[in-house]
């Protein structure tokens, strides 16, 4: 990928590749070195495939995921958000749904009609899965083909979808490892928390593994810069950032070194909505596009996060 002179990893491997238990963490500014040399591809595949591996069994800390983070968002140039009333809210979707109608889509699209300039970044397939990227292009809504496409959108006041491999290539790259090693590494982390605009904005994140719920929490708390925007954290709907449509799951509002617990967890909704049977994307685009003329309600769940979001986007675009 590179002529860069070859980055030697093995001091850092011994280090955190002894185990769980074992194994040391890295600073900040030694995770922010090593994350830059593999994003460049001067690490060698042996010590690559040895240095995700021994990350997935130690698992991040907040100064790694610091310093991870600050290297993967260097990789690629950032965004423009439009001006106007409302910070663009980020909505990243990695995980696509099985069980249930992916409504991340929904989410993008009320919120865009409202005004707020919406991203939403991910995968164009997940196999065995139906992608918000499907859903989107069920809708009219095509994958824009590289920044300068996704930030016209976002202009012209439309919800904006782009794929990983046109926003960072390298982390795209990053990703596409998992069909080689068989897991996730630390950059299917870094994708759900990546904030692409030079100003501020209001991220969506999802976690799936319950302690990842205080590892953000901390991270966001303690290390993330206050002045990237605000987050809500939640735990995801199949992986994804949209409320559940039959039940609210809590999120959490951090903003500054503050956490507010913005939405309590709930049981079932006293009225289960009529959600879409079949769970393909022409079914669940149809669905959400009957939603969108008024047709079918807004899932109560949704609205509320739709109503959370328009207010703090605006908050971080003061008039």
């Amino acid at each position: 990928m590179t002529t860069q002179q070859p980055f030697p990893a093995a001091r850092f491997i011994k280090e955190i590749g002894r185990g769980k238990d074992g194994a040391r963490a890295m600073t900040r500014d030694e995770a922010h070195e090593l994350y830059g040399a593999m994003l460049d591809g001067r690490v060698s595949d042996l010590e690559l495939g040895g240095i995700l591996l021994a990350m997935r069994i130690k698992g991040e800390t907040v100064d790694e995921l610091a310093g991870f983070l600050a290297a993967a968002e260097a990789s690629f140039a950032p965004l423009r958000a439009p001006a106007g009333p409302y910070a663009p809210v980020l909505i990243p979707s990695y995980n696509g749904a099985r069980k249930m109608a992916n409504l991340t889509a929904l989410l993008g699209m009320l919120l865009a009609r409202e005004g707020v300039p919406v991203l939403c970044h991910g995968v164009a397939h997940d196999v065995g899965r139906v992608a918000t990227a499907e859903v989107f292009a069920a809708l009219g809504v095509p994958a824009a083909r590289d920044a300068a496409e996704a930030e016209a959108a976002l202009a012209s006041g439309h919800v904006s979808f782009i794929t990983i491999d046109a926003l960072a290539p390298r982390l795209a790259w990053m990703l596409s490892l998992r069909r080689i090693l068989g897991v996730r590494n630390s950059t299917h982390t870094l994708v759900k928390i990546l904030q692409p605009f030079a100003g501020p904005a209001l991220r969506l994140v999802s976690y799936t593994h319950p302690e990842y719920l205080e590892t953000l929490g901390a991270f966001f708390t303690t290390t993330a810069d206050p002045a990237r925007g605000d987050v809500f954290l939640m735990r995801g709907t199949e992986g994804e950032t949209v409320a559940n449509a039959n039940k609210a799951q809590r999120i959490d509002w951090i903003h500054g070194a503050e956490r507010t617990v913005l939405v309590e967890k709930q049981t079932l909704v006293e009225v289960l909505p009529a959600l879409p049977e079949d769970k393909s994307a022409e079914a669940t685009a149809a669905w959400i596009a009957a939603v969108l003329r008024g047709e079918i309600p807004v899932p109560d769940p949704i609205a509320q996060q739709v109503a959370h979001c328009l207010t703090i986007a605006r908050q971080l675009r003061p008039l």
